[in-house]
């Protein structure tokens, strides 16, 4: 018997999630934000899935968006740290894809370009996140000498947002955003899924939905992503594969981090962080046994996760278990170990077996 561990991946889900960003984004185009291995799920299985609903894929690794097109996708790609080397700029040229520009290096490197293609371009605004993005002063003197490269086509002025999914808003770097673009009339690309979500006005031009197509919410601790109509699109699914019976005063796991105060059962669970599921979730982080919610105990290793069966009488071995996903959301897990769903998704490892819902 090979071990229960799975992660299935809903694409009835993922299209519908794109649906609702299609809706939210009003007459904006959609980058479906596919980097990360399309957060955990699959490059070429999410892109398989959204090819005829996204406008264009945003990623990251020059690599994948040469797997995109030599598996045939025809959509805009758009590489979100752009070029690291003047040598890679002829692979954007022969697969026509579209760089993000977001240093004066990559500005020079582009004006002493011989490229046999037009290549169109992003030219990306530092609003405050202070990743990413070329300063105020910097920004016009590299936009002019992008309209005026001969390899360069169509340009849209870009930026992202820090704190769209907290209190301060987006409004003060959309005020930086166009006190340096005034006068400009290029397309532009702004909003992220929590602005796409929460701020209308930041849908025009071109928006790059991430993580909600992936069935998360952008600001867990405000709405769910149920209340967003998200649905999940990974579910993390395993059983248990033996049961302990404890007395008062025994310790769990390495380390014994955790003491039972009284008689209880416990469920050994087929899964840990070789797997990907967070070593730092304590204690207490939710899951489900028997479709009934449960806490784990003590700490999580290598191969194996160890969970309360207080309360589930029923529960044996092979009972099943949702570690996140359907019934479970994966925010509510990531908020208990004290990190994002982002995380959490994008951690899967190679050796958790994959199941398509069709």
């Amino acid at each position: 018997m090979t071990r229960p561990l799975r992660a299935t991946i809903d694409l009835p889900a993922l299209r519908g999630n794109f649906a609702v960003a299609r809706q939210r984004a009003s007459d904006a185009n959609l980058w479906a934000v596919i980097k990360a291995n399309a957060y955990g799920h699959g490059l070429l299985r999410v892109a398989e899935t959204l090819e005829d609903l996204a406008d264009g894929f945003a990623l990251l690794d020059l690599d994948d968006a040469v797997a995109l097109r030599e598996a045939g996708f025809r959509q805009p790609l758009l590489l979100l740290e752009g070029f690291f080397e003047a040598d890679e700029l002829p692979l954007y040229a022969a697969y026509g894809l579209t760089p993000v520009v977001h240093t004066l290096e990559q500005v020079e490197m582009l004006a002493g370009a011989a490229l046999p293609a037009r290549l169109p371009v992003y030219i990306k605004l530092n609003t405050g996140m202070n990743r990413l993005g070329l300063s105020a002063e910097e920004f016009h003197p590299a936009l002019t000498a992008l309209q005026t490269t001969s390899c360069v086509a169509a340009i849209t002025l870009m930026t992202h947002f820090a704190d769209a999914d907290q209190e301060r808003g987006i409004e003060w770097q959309m005020a930086g955003f166009e006190e340096s673009t005034r006068g400009c009339d290029d397309p532009v690309s702004l909003a992220n899924s929590a602005a796409l979500l929460r701020f209308p006005v930041t849908c025009r031009g071109w928006a790059r939905p991430g993580i909600m197509l992936y069935g998360s919410s952008p600001f867990p601790q405000d709405e769910s992503a149920e209340s967003l109509g998200l649905r999940p699109v990974m579910t993390l699914s395993s059983r248990l594969i033996t049961v302990q019976e404890l007395d008062a005063g025994d310790r769990v796991g390495y380390g014994g981090t955790f003491t039972a105060d009284r008689p209880m059962r416990i469920g050994v669970v087929a899964c840990g962080y070789a797997d990907g599921y967070p070593r730092h979730a304590p204690s207490g982080t939710p899951m489900l046994v028997e479709g009934r919610r449960t806490r784990t105990v003590g700490r999580v290793s290598m191969d194996m996760i160890t969970v309360d069966l207080e309360g589930i009488p029923d529960a044996g071995i092979g009972s099943p278990v949702v570690l996140w996903g359907e019934g479970l959301p994966v925010d509510e897990v990531a908020a208990a170990a004290g990190t994002v769903s982002y995380e959490l998704l994008c951690a899967l490892t190679p050796r958790v077996p994959i199941i398509e819902k069709a």
